[in-house]
């Protein structure tokens, strides 16, 4: 019996994720798109959607939990306790950049206000402590604030999720672009 729970834990938790990277897929393309699309796109019935996530609201918070913890698992990657605090806040732009289509959704499911309620976590501290931490070693520019120099890091990602997304530029070229302007934004 233990092994079928196991068993049904896994299928069940292969089919969530199914249906939120169907999620990701199509209300990138189509903020509009029905949960019968996500549905189609997810390879299961649109009952299947319901039973996973009753509400569309349901469906949002899960969006949201899953991109935090994507930029969770990129914080880490980036090792920011390594090098200098730019370096550090570069690994970091690149390992976001990579969370560009479940990030702009987010962005674009937040809170009815507007908000992104990220910033009261502990990853959000580490930015932080990263930015200070290059303050004090001199490689990024210590009259520019950590808040600030955070909230110019989405600036540009989001610019060039955006710039990618459309077509303006290929992903290398809006990840080079990115980092250059946070390069010349961050130097002292």
């Amino acid at each position: 019996m233990d092994l079928r729970t196991a068993a049904d834990t896994g299928t069940k938790a292969r089919t969530r994720r199914a249906i939120l990277d169907a999620a990701v897929t199509v209300l990138t393309a189509d903020p509009a798109a029905s949960l019968g699309d996500i549905a189609a796109a997810a390879g299961v019935g649109r009952t299947t959607v319901h039973r996973y996530f009753p509400e569309r609201a349901d469906l949002t918070t899960a969006l949201q939990q899953m991109g935090w913890e994507h930029v969770v698992q990129a914080t880490r990657r980036a090792r920011l306790t390594e090098g200098t605090g730019a370096d550090g806040l570069d690994r970091l732009c690149q390992e976001y950049f990579e969370l560009g289509n479940v990030l702009m959704l987010v962005f674009n499911y937040s809170d009815p206000d507007g908000e992104v309620t990220w910033d009261c976590d502990p990853d959000n501290q580490s930015v932080l402590d990263l930015i200070t931490r290059g303050h004090h070693d001199g490689s990024i520019d210590p009259t520019l604030t950590g808040p600030w120099i955070r909230d110019i890091l989405w600036a540009l990602l989001y610019a060039a999720w955006q710039q990618s997304r459309t077509g303006v530029a290929s992903r290398h070229q809006a990840l080079d672009s990115c980092l250059r302007a946070l390069h010349k934004v961050v130097a002292p």
